[in-house]
Formats: structure tokens, C-alpha cells, sequence
């Protein structure tokens, strides 16, 4: 392998949605360098961050019915029992939930949890608290979609946070998504919620590090109960 190889295949793929942020700080930075260097090279700086920000590396999922993958990248900050949207239309009792915080700096393409046809997208408008926040699931802006899975429905709604101000779809009503497939991004930090079957056990708990399309978060297709957690 040639030293061009080498470093080419250690660079992560910027997503297509973060070109017109990069091109934008690129040319403001070309244009400050020229007139005001110290102010240039901040920009330079955040345009690199930008570059960053919308990395999207490549994921190994594991396939097998009855997984749940984690959608997103982050810290898993609430795992339980709670209502869902009542726009999903997922009924009006608790359902088991995982959800997982993203900061600025983690990865923001969203991954579908498990294979299904997506039954519904619904959007609504909101308050943009602290994604990390309980009540952000109810007061915060958010893109709910409802997956029809051979397990049952799934529920995954991506939240807009503190410094996230839009919420982005890859996907349509009626289209059909494998484990692992991009579906969207939240800009700017936020927060995916994982509405999951009654009687579901996740298998994760919270403070957990989650890697989209590669942590698993329940096993819908276990007859073992759910593991107990020990931090170190």
C-alpha cells in the first residue's frame, strides 16, 4: 500500500449535507486571510471543526431479527418506561425508551435501529432546552418516524437540542430501511429517542457510550433476561 493509500483510507468521508457549510467557511476564511490573518485563521479553525462535525464514517452492523441498534452516536443519558409522541400513534401507555445524547462533537448521521418499512413521519415544532433534559422529549422541536418491523412497531424520533436548529430527512413515508441505513442528521447537537416494543429489556444502561449501527440496545428476540450494569 502506497503513503497516498495509507492516508486516504485513515480520512473519514465528509456527509454530502455538510459541503455548503465547509465551502462557506472556506471561502470566508480565503477572504479574511487576505484582509485580516488573525480573524482568518479562527475561521480556518472552524471550518475544520465543521469538516468534522460532518464526518461520516463507515459502520459494521450486526444483522440478525430481533437487534436494535443504537441510531446514534453518543452518550446514553435516559433508559425506561415512557409515553410516547402521541403522534407516532403508538398507543397512550409507557413503552420501554433508550435515548442518546449527541454532543458537537459526536457523529450526527442518524442509522435505522433495525430493518422496517417506515408506516409515518411526523414533525413538530418546539422549544430547543437541553437535549440531555427528560422533558426535552415533549417540549423540543422533533422529527418522530414509526418503523413497521417483523418484531412490531419501533418508534425513533430525532430531537433538536440546545444548539441544534435543524432537523434533516433522508427518507419518505412508505420507504423501506435496513439495519444501519442512514435515515437523517440533527445540525449542532441533539438527542434520538428509541421507542421500543412493550415488554422489551435494553440492554444498555446509562452512561453508556453508543456507536450508531454497531451498539446494540435491546434484543427483541431473547429469552435471557437483560444484563445488570457495573461502572468502573
Amino acid at each position: 500500500m502506497s503513503v497516498i493509500d495509507s492516508i486516504r483510507s485513515g480520512l473519514v468521508p465528509i456527509h454530502r449535507e455538510g459541503y455548503p457549510f465547509i465551502l462557506i467557511g472556506a471561502a470566508v476564511s480565503a477572504v479574511l486571510l487576505w484582509l485580516l490573518p488573525p480573524l482568518g485563521w479562527i475561521c480556518v479553525l472552524i471550518t475544520a471543526w465543521i469538516c468534522y462535525f460532518f464526518r461520516d464514517p463507515e459502520r459494521v452492523t450486526p444483522i440478525r431479527e430481533g437487534l436494535v441498534v443504537s441510531p446514534a452516536d453518543g452518550r446514553v443519558c435516559l433508559v425506561g418506561p415512557a409515553l410516547p409522541p402521541p403522534e407516532l400513534g403508538l398507543g397512550e401507555l409507557p413503552l420501554p425508551r433508550v435515548c442518546i445524547f449527541m454532543n458537537v462533537f459526536d457523529v450526527h448521521v442518524n442509522r435505522a435501529p433495525l430493518a422496517g418499512r417506515i408506516l409515518r413521519i411526523a414533525y413538530r415544532p418546539g422549544k430547543f432546552l437541553s437535549a440531555d433534559l427528560d422533558k426535552a422529549s415533549e417540549d423540543n422541536e422533533r422529527s418522530g418516524m414509526v418503523l413497521d418491523t417483523a418484531i412490531g412497531e419501533i418508534g425513533v424520533v430525532q430531537i433538536a437540542g440546545l444548539v441544534a436548529r435543524r432537523i434533516v430527512s433522508f427518507v419518505r413515508e412508505g420507504d423501506s430501511l435496513t439495519p444501519g441505513q442512514r435515515f437523517g442528521l440533527i445540525r449542532f447537537g441533539s438527542r434520538v429517542d428509541v421507542y421500543l416494543p412493550p415488554g422489551t429489556h435494553p440492554v444498555v444502561a446509562e452512561g453508556q457510550r453508543a456507536i450508531a449501527g454497531e451498539t446494540v440496545l435491546a434484543d427483541l428476540a431473547a429469552t435471557v433476561p437483560a444484563p445488570s450494569f457495573r461502572v468502573d
